[in-house]
């Protein structure tokens, strides 16, 4: 997948193509139906499909002092994105002559001139320009005007149960509560982390549970607690199998570090990760965080999280959500 910034030359080759707007924050199910539109309409007509997105998120631009839970921080979003075939990436950074850019001007500066699209793909709550005053009525205006076509897609939930549609802040809300399942519903995937693995203070090595160390951008709130999770390193091949292991989200209660952490602690290995890049995926919550006497207290309650592990990694179907085969290939 060929990704580019707005400072880079768009190619002609990718020009005339079919394209999807928006944050994709999460690249969820709703996401997910954006995209197979856009390849569908590609596929047929034989042309170039891709997405359009934005870094920052514009929240984070607009409130910098109240960092946003991201789902899908941007490497793994194009991880995601190619994942699903897409076959160019185009993220536009957001800033304030972005954010003060009239929506026609929008339209024309970065869809018309600079993509030549020739359909744009979008979903019905999608709005920018300046005050976020541009929508569907501008882009099916402009693209009368200019040759393109453009397709609204509707909100998407489970069919035929009356839920509401899937969207990144009912699974930033799911995840906050540890409802890992309910998130990976959403998503259509177990909810993953990537981040590179960093030094601890060690402490793990001591009482026989050594973790890889991962930190989290600012926002990120998960619950706290520990998970049952698969990993494997990002640079991986596809053939290589997942390693199982118990993961835990807090700030070390029982040692009052007062700072944040992800440790994933790897079952049956013995392998050094610094400075390796892994993919973690959340499959489900083995127990809330809480506070221990001591040291013995806490090593018989990780002995006995390490087997609730187990039992939860072996019980989990491997088909469950359409993207685990990606997952399992490696191709996420």
């Amino acid at each position: 997948m060929d990704m580019f910034t707005q400072l880079d030359l768009f190619p002609q080759h990718l020009r005339g193509g079919v394209v999807a707007i928006g944050n994709f924050d999460g690249l969820h199910r709703g996401h997910q139906q954006l995209l197979n539109i856009a390849r569908s309409i590609a596929e047929k007509s034989n042309k170039p499909w891709g997405i359009l997105t934005f870094e920052p998120h514009p929240r984070s631009f607009f409130r910098p002092a109240e960092p946003v839970f991201r789902l899908t921080p941007q490497p793994l979003k194009m991880r995601l994105t190619k994942a699903f075939g897409a076959g160019f990436a185009v993220t536009l950074g957001f800033d304030h002559a972005l954010a003060d850019l009239e929506a026609n001007n929008f339209i024309w500066q970065h869809l018309v001139q600079r993509l030549g699209v020739s359909h744009v793909v979008t979903g019905y709550d999608f709005h920018f320009g300046k005050g976020r005053k541009g929508g569907s009525e501008n882009l099916r205006e402009m693209g009368g005007t200019h040759h393109f076509d453009v397709t609204v897609v509707d909100q998407v939930s489970d069919d035929g149960d009356g839920r509401a549609p899937f969207s990144s802040s009912s699974i930033r809300s799911s995840l906050r509560r540890g409802h890992v399942r309910a998130a990976a519903n959403e998503l259509g995937y177990q909810w993953i982390v990537m981040g590179e693995v960093v030094p601890g203070d060690q402490r793990g090595r001591t009482i026989g549970f050594p973790t890889a160390n991962i930190i989290l951008d600012p926002g990120a709130e998960p619950f706290r607690g520990i998970y049952a999770v698969t990993a494997r390193d990002a640079a991986s091949s596809p053939e290589t199998p997942c390693w199982q292991g118990a993961a835990y989200f807090g700030d070390r209660p029982t040692f009052d570090t007062k700072r944040t952490f992800l440790e994933v602690y790897l079952l049956d290995q013995t392998i050094d990760l610094y400075g390796k890049t892994l993919l973690v995926n959340f499959v489900d919550l083995i127990r809330p965080d809480k506070t221990f006497k001591g040291v013995d207290d806490l090593v018989v309650q990780m002995r006995a999280d390490c087997e609730k592990v187990r039992e939860v990694l072996a019980a989990d179907v491997a088909d469950a959500f359409p993207l685990r085969q990606l997952q399992a290939k490696g191709r996420i």
